[in-house]
């Protein structure tokens, strides 16, 4: 797992050998440990180089070792012993360096890298701090408020960055591996003493209290109660305030607090997720590794609205050459004008050249006809997009994809407009298209495998987490959601306010709560989705609509022109007019008052705990009934879709997985509370899943889909 070779006479290679991204597997380490005692042991050996197999440095941990029984030499000790030697060692970095492997690199006295290599130590986003020796030696490297920007974010740097920030000591375009060994050369006889990272005293600022205070401050706010980034602020304050040795006992001491923590586990759990969900499969059999995607180099995007102007940027941002239609003149000119501009900015902030001649305008939709992929993101409603994809499927040739940009309709209404229904799959974008990460898939029946595979590879060509999901009203996101939103209005009904949900839900870990992002949305764009469904009632105040509970307050807000952000006026207040910051609005109190009087309602306290369990566990009972009628394939589907689309806390895993971890037990028994309070909550019934999971012991997230394949006497 590691190799070592003698070149030009007196410099021992040793090169680290796991593919694919040679992490420090017990095997690697050990191999490590062996060459560089063979190395230092030898008379011939003047210097080492330290590389990676296959253009790779090293990724870091090997993370399937995570909470099993730890082999081979510990990581520490072995980085001590590297520091330690007295012959150069010098590490020769290309691709990455990452986590434990950066950290390795620092206990090495000299780096060189590759120009296109990028380094970081992302260990605060698996719930965990660079725990062997790198928040100690990287704040003496290059400072402590470069090293607490790098450990708490987690983020990675170029070679370029890493230069200026002093981690590496030499950038090349040409062989790494050759330049390290003829650096090795001309520093075989120089004096170690400066370059033992360890012994270097931590260069502090001198307001670092000051520093230390607002770092935190700034910590706990981005991470929403998040304890890895705090723990990282604490490790850097000990190389800040005390020795090496005592800040290196510090850091294990956190680091052991972190590792057997439930949010590292959810953390974990979200990084082995993100790379599941792509490896789809159908209810036909066909799957990922069996159905090839089609080749594509352009698409059309129909509609320049908000959505499709994120999508069309998106695209060119992916190499992708993009036809952008809008039929209407003056609306086709705002968009050509807002996709410049943002193609403009992006390509100032990433330095790259401006991609402008990726993407060709039109008012006709027959300039649609050569491309490989249509996207329809035109307004939601059903009988346009009826209409539009008759028209697509008499344009284009049979071998063309259509795909819709839509949010909760039916995709096998719209691929019955067409010859080819094949050919039509759901692209579920989330506004703003070109930031937001998340993208539903979404088949029908009569989806073709191919069809599918081309929409995911195209999410991934598009930098998204693509989930595949079955065809339903509100797809597994929204459907889901609505409850979410159902249980808030029913709150407040019931005494609850805007604010005190909202600060429930924060303090769990949103970035916002339901109220502040529904006035974000825009209140009017659900009011468009209930009318359509038949249940808005204008001016009527009934509880019941279509034989279920109702709050009807939505339905009355935007009866009053409250919009949200963009009236000024929602559930919360916005002024001056254009001000994003929401605050509290004694109108809406007096129209609470009002509404309750008006219901016969009797106000109450309602806690946060009572918040929390009615909108979280009503919208994870939504989640089984879909792992029951198998509209996704596992919860880890479920969990991604909300982790990268609807702002659910990362370090909590995931709806599904929090419920794993609250208890499927206890999940049940609140739900059975609450729904025996409200009988008229049908979305309160424990699913049938649950009741499956719960009697057959409440087996572990991994066994779930057994459950759904399986009678649970079987578990």
């Amino acid at each position: 797992m590691a190799a070592l070779t003698l070149v030009s006479g007196s410099v021992g290679l040793i090169t680290l050998q796991n593919p694919p991204v040679n992490a420090l597997s017990s095997a690697v380490r050990q191999g490590i440990v062996d060459t560089v005692q063979r190395a230092v042991s030898d008379p011939q050996v003047k210097s080492v180089v330290i590389c990676g197999q296959n253009g790779v440095f090293c990724g870091g941990a090997d993370i399937k070792e995570f909470g099993k029984t730890m082999l081979g030499p510990p990581l520490v000790p072995m980085i001590h012993t590297i520091e330690a030697a007295d012959k150069p060692v010098v590490a020769a970095i290309e691709g990455s360096a990452l986590g434990g492997g950066l950290e390795l690199a620092l206990g090495c006295h000299y780096r060189i890298t590759h120009s296109k290599a990028r380094l970081g130590l992302p260990e605060v986003t698996l719930g965990l701090l660079p725990a062997a020796g790198g928040s100690q030696r990287l704040p003496r490297l290059i400072g402590v408020p470069a090293a607490l920007d790098l450990i708490t974010t987690g983020r990675h740097v170029t070679a370029a960055e890493a230069l200026k920030l002093g981690i590496v000591d030499q950038v090349t375009d040409q062989s790494t591996v050759e330049a390290a060994v003829k650096f090795a050369l001309s520093v075989e006889v120089q004096s170690l003493t400066s370059r033992r990272i360890s012994t270097l005293p931590c260069p502090c600022p001198a307001d670092v209290d000051a520093l230390f205070e607002g770092v935190m401050q700034r910590v706990r706010q981005r991470g929403r109660g998040a304890i890895a980034p705090v723990a990282c602020v604490q490790a850097v304050q000990a190389a800040a305030t005390l020795p090496y040795a005592q800040g290196m006992e510090r850091e294990q001491e956190l680091m052991a607090t972190l590792f057997t923590s439930g949010q590292a586990r959810a953390l974990q759990y979200c990084f082995f997720s993100q790379r599941a969900v792509s490896r789809w499969s159908l209810p036909s059999g066909a799957r990922w590794d069996s159905t090839k995607p089609n080749p594509v180099t352009k698409v059309a995007v129909i509609g320049l609205g908000t959505m499709g102007r994120g999508i069309t940027v998106a695209l060119v941002q992916a190499g992708l050459s993009v036809v952008a239609v809008e039929t209407h003149e003056q609306q086709m000119m705002a968009a050509q004008r807002a996709v410049s501009g943002m193609l403009e900015r992006l390509a100032q902030r990433q330095g790259v050249p401006l991609a402008l001649d990726r993407v060709r305008f039109s008012t006709e939709l027959e300039a649609v006809a050569d491309v490989q992929i249509v996207i329809e993101a035109v307004f939601e409603d059903m009988a346009l997009k009826k209409q539009l994809f008759k028209q697509l499927s008499s344009l284009c040739p049979a071998e063309t994809l259509l795909f819709s940009n839509t949010s909760s309709l039916d995709i096998d209404h719209l691929a019955a407009q067409t010859d080819h229904p094949q050919q039509v799959v759901g692209m579920h974008f989330f506004a703003p298209a070109h930031i937001m990460k998340l993208l539903e898939v979404v088949y029908g029946p009569r989806s073709a495998p191919q069809a599918v595979a081309t929409a995911m590879e195209l999410g991934k060509r598009m930098g998204k987490v693509s989930v595949a999901v079955g065809n339903c009203r509100g797809f597994v996101g929204n459907r889901m959601l609505m409850h979410y939103l159902e249980e808030a209005l029913f709150l407040l009904e019931e005494g609850s306010s805007p604010e005190s949900i909202d600060q429930a839900l924060k303090e769990f870990g949103f970035p916002m709560g339901v109220f502040q992002m529904s006035d974000l949305s825009g209140l009017d764009v659900g009011w468009k989705v209930r009318k359509a469904q038949g249940l808005v009632e204008p001016g009527q105040m009934s509880r019941v609509r279509q034989g279920r509970r109702y709050s009807p307050l939505g339905d009355l807000l935007c009866e009053q022109g409250r919009f949200g952000q963009k009236t000024g006026q929602g559930w919360y207040l916005y002024d001056p007019a254009g001000s994003r910051t929401p605050r509290p609005d004694p109108w809406l109190q007096r129209f609470l008052e009002q509404y309750r009087a008006r219901q016969g309602l009797v106000s109450r306290r309602i806690d946060s705990e009572e918040v929390l369990e009615r909108c979280l566990y009503a919208l994870i009972n939504e989640g089984f009934h879909i792992l029951h009628e198998g509209i996704a394939a596992g919860p880890e589907d479920i969990d991604m879709i909300y982790v990268f689309g609807y702002g659910w806390p990362r370090h909590r895993g995931g709806p599904m997985f929090y419920a794993s971890q609250v208890g499927l037990a206890r999940v049940l028994q609140r739900l059975e509370h609450y729904h025996q309070l409200h009988p008229d909550v049908p979305h309160l019934q424990p699913s049938s899943l649950l009741r499956q999971l719960v009697s057959s012991g409440s087996p572990p997230i991994q066994r779930w889909k057994e459950a759904i394949r399986k009678p649970h006497s079987a578990l």
